[in-house]
């Protein structure tokens, strides 16, 4: 069996601060200058979701017909009270309850939907350009480390660390990212992909309830001008 201290010993050689300070602080550096904060905070936010089901728009349609009998029975401001945790489909109810048009209900959802794909495709970019620099980085390192090979030639016995770090710095570089940034980015992006068909779902039962809770004019029967001959 074997224990924490054979671990410790197997993974000793492979383990440099100043390597892994060079890869991760050189690619972290690189991250925060060309990323916007906020799709850095969202890309860190996102590691939240990445064990998550894939979306599933279902429950949603259930809710969106209940609220639909709802609005049949009492009303259509009977559902400004109901409670709607999924903020897009809050948002559209809160319009159909307002009065706005169909068209804008559904101009509405579509602006939302893209909103999200926009954040999610940043978080998933910045991920992607973790795992563009992180080989970059590491091939930063091991310059750093061969000209510190080359300044201490005269001295074999220096040399060994220098060159530790020339390696080590091209294996983090490359474990960083195609073991850690590449596959989040990828599933970020999958996820994105699954979440955005699955709302497209919500659209048309929406908008649907939209035009049947649409407040109606007044009578064109009634409004009509009188013949002055049925007057007389």
């Amino acid at each position: 069996m074997t224990t924490a201290p054979d671990i410790a010993q197997l993974l000793g050689p492979f383990l440099d601060p100043v390597a892994i300070s060079i890869v991760g602080g050189g690619t972290l550096l690189a991250i925060v200058l060309r990323t916007p904060a906020r799709d850095l905070g969202r890309a860190i936010a996102a590691l939240r979701t990445i064990g998550r089901r894939r979306f599933d728009a279902g429950p949603l349609l259930d809710q969106v017909a209940a609220l639909g009998r709802i609005a049949r029975r009492h009303g259509v401001m009977a559902l400004d009270r109901s409670v709607i945790a999924d903020k897009d489909v809050a948002a559209a109810i809160a319009a159909i309850v307002d009065g706005r048009p169909a068209g804008e209900v559904e101009a509405l959802l579509r602006h939302l939907r893209r909103a999200r794909i926009e954040r999610h495709v940043g978080a998933a970019d910045a991920w992607a350009a973790m795992a563009e620099v992180a080989p970059a980085m590491g091939m930063v390192g091991t310059l750093i480390g061969m000209v510190g090979m080359f300044v201490k030639m005269d001295d074999p016995a220096a040399i060994g660390g220098s060159m530790a770090i020339a390696l080590l710095a091209t294996l983090y570089g490359a474990l960083l990212a195609n073991l850690v940034a590449m596959p989040v980015a990828a599933r970020l992006r999958r996820h994105a992909r699954g979440e955005a068909v699955e709302r497209l779902r919500l659209e048309a039962p929406l908008v649907a309830l939209a035009i049947r809770e649409q407040p109606r004019g007044p009578s064109l029967v009634r409004d009509l001008p009188v013949p002055m001959a049925d007057v007389a």
